[in-house]
């Protein structure tokens, strides 16, 4: 029997909400938080300072405040992302590592509790350190 090249992408994708805010303020949400905000186009992005919890809410229409969320790629994962780059900057929320938060829904909003327990994400395109070349290429 022949090899099998894995695919990771097939792995079934967790039926918990997730949201992630990755470097530089990229909201990331899987098809179940989405869900539970009606698969939102549009949403508003709210803060409250004094709990440090992020809301986003469906937006009635196109407004000034309203900020788009598209799919993150062509095929249908369900992951969706949203560009919160001024807002994580305004609020001073940090970005310097990627994390992932359970959110929960109250009066129709998509809530993520920065104080509650979030997972540092380590994507699989970490750069190399320096130095760490072979050291069998100094043996010859």
């Amino acid at each position: 029997m022949g090899f099998e090249l894995f695919d990771k992408r097939l792995v079934p994708v967790s039926k918990a909400p997730s949201v992630t805010i990755q470097k530089r303020g990229i909201l990331s949400i899987n098809k179940v938080a989405h869900e539970m905000i009606g698969s939102a186009e549009l949403v508003e992005l709210l803060y409250d300072r004094e709990e440090r919890i992020i809301a986003i809410r469906p937006a009635d229409g196109p407004s000034p405040h309203a900020y788009s969320i598209r799919p993150q790629s062509q095929r249908s994962s369900g992951q969706a992302i949203l560009s919160a780059t001024a807002f994580t900057q305004y609020y001073d929320i940090d970005t310097t590592v990627s994390r992932r938060w359970v959110p929960y829904e109250k009066d129709g909003m998509l809530c993520i509790d920065l104080k509650g327990q979030s997972a540092e994400i380590r994507g699989n395109r970490s750069k190399k350190s320096e130095g760490n070349e072979s050291e069998d290429a100094d043996e010859s």
